[in-house]
């Protein structure tokens, strides 16, 4: 058989990310924080960028340092637990899962892995059931209170038992995070008054509910300070998104410089000077940028879950990546680096935008996992004889969910309800 060489053209299409689109995309990741300590070195160093003027309002200080948010850190929130855990003179086990409890709990307190995830990290050493037990009786214990939540109820829950409540309103708290179905504060109330509950009491629970912090563990966070980008207000009963200015670099080109080192270049070029320039034009557009994403990512954000900013801490509306991405023309991957290490000023304190989005279980109707969870386990406590998945399935489709049986089964194992058989 003959060998023959020939030559052949191909084209083919690549994508490639440009030097400063890459800059672009780890700009979008920065922290406010780390973004004005990025924009102070870029005004040291670069001589064709100078610093505005900028008024300081009342409500804040002249430098940086000396930010108006009471969240500056003398410990991190997992240093303080580990020191605390410390001090309980635990078991070698209850040592082991407590510290990797600790570990696997987020800045702002939330258990970020579940159960099952926390099993494997430990070689399956332990069962969820004793995991679970080592955070409800040892890291729930811990302070802030609230540490080591799994959703906005149980962090809620957590706070008022350590509050000084009296017993009776705690009670109707619990009926209202737990008990009752609705997440409807109006249809709470209701319920609770037909139940016999003084209207005193129940509007004392309610206004305990609404006034607890949703991020406990920002009060520890690591860095310096927690600078939210945005701010929620409302008046007359209208919300309104701001960028936070107060404190934020406004930087321009120094244009008149820029002028006189072209004249100059035209004569005798040199690359750092063009680059410089070419730099200090592109931190200006990007930032301009950056902030009006954030800006626009964050109102659809506040749209959507305006009832839980505004007056019910138990609404949380089902909302994803892709839902952002779609209705505001930008890439998901956009949407993740926007809403990285980026919080927001509401009425219910600091909370980062991350926590707002929570994706719907169902395809056919927006449910939380909460939601959902909630409904199996008011299925399974009325239950007369144990219900299979299956049969649960049967019975949340016949009302619409729309679900498949390993969802069902999934969701019940999250609760550590065990199966039909073991009922």
């Amino acid at each position: 058989m003959a060998i023959s060489l020939s030559k052949e053209q191909k084209q083919t299409q690549n994508i490639s990310i440009t030097p400063q689109l890459r800059k672009s995309i780890e700009l979008l990741h920065l922290s406010r924080y780390e973004l004005i300590q990025k924009i102070e070195r870029e005004i040291e160093t670069n001589p064709f960028l100078e610093k505005n003027e900028y008024e300081i309002s009342d409500s804040s200080l002249n430098s940086i340092d000396d930010f108006d948010f009471e969240y500056a850190a003398s410990e991190n929130l997992k240093s303080s637990l580990i020191s605390q855990i410390n001090e309980l003179n635990l078991s070698t086990s209850d040592y082991e899962i407590s510290e990797l409890i600790i570990n696997s709990i987020d800045e702002t307190g939330k258990l970020a892995d579940g159960l099952s995830e926390i099993e494997e990290m430990l070689d399956f050493k332990y069962s969820t059931k004793s995991i679970e037990k080592n955070l409800i009786t040892i890291i729930h214990e811990l302070t802030p209170p609230g540490v080591g939540y799994r959703n906005f109820k149980e962090c809620i829950f957590l706070q008022l038992k350590k509050s000084s409540i009296p017993p009776a309103i705690l009670k109707i708290c619990e009926k209202v995070l737990y008990e009752i179905s609705s997440d409807d504060l109006d249809e709470c109330f209701n319920k609770l008054v037909y139940e016999g509950y003084k209207d005193e009491d129940i509007k004392i629970a309610i206004k305990s509910i609404k006034n607890c912090d949703l991020s406990p563990g920002l009060n520890y966070e690591e860095t310096n300070f927690i600078y939210p980008d945005l701010k929620i207000s409302f008046e007359e009963e209208k919300m309104s998104t701001k960028f936070v200015s107060d404190n934020f670099p406004s930087i321009s080109l120094d244009e008149g410089f820029v002028k006189e080192a072209q004249n100059a270049l035209k004569k005798n070029p040199n690359k750092d000077l063009s680059s410089n320039i070419e730099e200090a034009k592109w931190l200006i557009s990007s930032i301009r940028r950056r902030n009006e994403t954030v800006i626009k990512v964050g109102e659809l954000i506040c749209n959507r879950q305006i009832e839980f900013l505004g007056n019910n801490p138990l609404k949380v509306s089902p909302l994803s990546n892709k839902d952002i991405s779609d209705e505001l023309g930008i890439h998901p991957s956009t949407v993740s680096r926007i809403i990285k290490s980026k919080y927001i000023d509401t009425p219910k304190g600091i909370i980062p935008l991350k926590s707002f989005l929570v994706s719907s279980v169902s395809k056919t109707r927006m449910v939380t996992p909460i939601q959902l969870m909630d409904q199996i386990k008011k299925i399974i406590d009325e239950e007369r004889s144990p219900l299979s998945d299956q049969k649960i399935v049967q019975i949340l489709n016949m009302r619409g969910f729309g679900l498949a049986r390993r969802t069902i089964t999934k969701y019940r194992k999250k609760l550590n309800i065990p199966s039909s058989r073991n009922r």
